[in-house]
């Protein structure tokens, strides 16, 4: 089996490495840049925590929407909603928390997959039966619409009989491939997650389960802002290149080794985890400037974000702050590096970089 999935990372495309390098770029950028105080990152954390589950949950067909996911966190009621999709959304919310808070202490193994999947449907009446354990019967991969509908069957999945066999498998391969740097981290996990769908090991919760274990081992292979920018939002917001990308590739993996052909699925994977890089870069800079700037500074900084190009005269008029003011803001942001002149004189405008 290590030959069989080592040879699905022959000929790895120019895209996916110009990909990986934009990421690790990136991650450089944010471990470099990260000094935030604990009470920032803790209302970060809070507030992907009810993203992610929000996000996660409807991905598999839950109609709860983030404000409802808050409010529900807070133990406030929300009676409109069936007890399944609340009890899913508690459930995930719970053990992403954990994920966040222990992630060092988890190993990937076969027992451990199955405690979080345990955990995970821990509120969930109708997985009862089933829950923490590899199915019983044989499951297909439903692609849902927005109101939790199946718009027909991507693929098959793997027989219950050879379920343990191909997750020891799979879990074997993913801690040795990252023990010792056979590939590039992100390959190895883009690679676990496509084969763990494909085998689709649990009976319910196979979707969920997968981005929780994204989570764990992106931020084992030192991507310390998974907490910070939602990695599950970024998914839902682009369902449609999710199913595409796991139908393009899943079809292929029980074919001939030749026909097997996981780069769709990496692609689709690295995309989403660049735009989460940016996404955390984006962050980490907006706060550092809340830090460096004054309330009125950041009007000044804001309102030309807004616009095209402005004169010193034209801000001052549009946000109230005087002159003199806005003359000294613009040379703060000038040294930040935030902002550009263009022309001279009485001619003069600024504009965002």
């Amino acid at each position: 089996m290590n030959q069989l999935f080592n040879h699905r990372f022959q000929d790895i495309s120019a895209s996916i490495w110009e990909k990986i390098a934009q990421i690790e770029n990136l991650k450089g950028q944010w471990i470099s840049g990260a000094k935030l105080s604990p009470q920032v990152l803790g209302r970060l954390k809070k507030s992907v925590l009810v993203t992610s589950t929000g996000a996660s949950t409807r991905i598999e067909g839950s109609k709860l929407s983030d404000e409802e996911v808050e409010k529900l966190m807070k133990g406030l009621s929300i009676q409109k909603f069936s007890d399944r999709d609340i009890q899913e959304v508690q459930g995930y919310y719970e053990l992403l928390q954990d994920v966040f808070e222990s992630w060092k202490h988890i190993r990937l193994t076969d027992n451990n997959i199955k405690n979080l999947h345990h955990q995970m449907l821990k509120y969930a009446n109708k997985d009862q039966l089933h829950r923490g354990e590899y199915k019983k019967k044989e499951n297909k991969v439903h692609m849902v619409n927005d109101i939790g509908e199946s718009m027909g069957i991507l693929f098959d999945t793997t027989e219950v009989f050879l379920t343990p066999k191909q997750m020891q498998e799979l879990v074997e391969w993913t801690n040795e491939a990252l023990d010792r740097n056979t590939f590039h981290p992100l390959l190895i996990i883009g690679h676990f997650i496509v084969e763990f769908l494909h085998i689709h090991p649990f009976e319910d919760g196979n979707g969920r389960i997968s981005r929780i274990l994204t989570n764990l081992l992106l931020l084992q292979s030192d991507f310390a802002y998974m907490p910070y920018v939602s990695h599950e939002k970024i998914i839902e917001a682009n369902k449609a290149e999710y199913y595409l990308a796991l139908r393009k590739s899943q079809n292929t993996l029980r074919k001939n080794r030749k026909k097997q052909d996981i780069m769709p699925w990496l692609e689709f994977f690295l995309t989403i985890i660049l735009e989460q890089s940016k996404q955390a870069l984006l962050l980490l800079s907006s706060i550092t400037l809340e830090k460096l700037l004054t309330t009125k500074q950041l009007a000044v900084w804001e309102y030309i974000q807004s616009v095209e190009y402005s004169s010193p005269r034209e801000i001052s008029e549009h946000t109230k702050v005087a002159y003199a003011t806005v003359r000294q803001s613009i040379e703060k942001l000038l040294k930040l590096k935030k902002i550009e002149r263009l022309g001279q004189g009485r001619g003069t405008v600024y504009r965002k970089i």
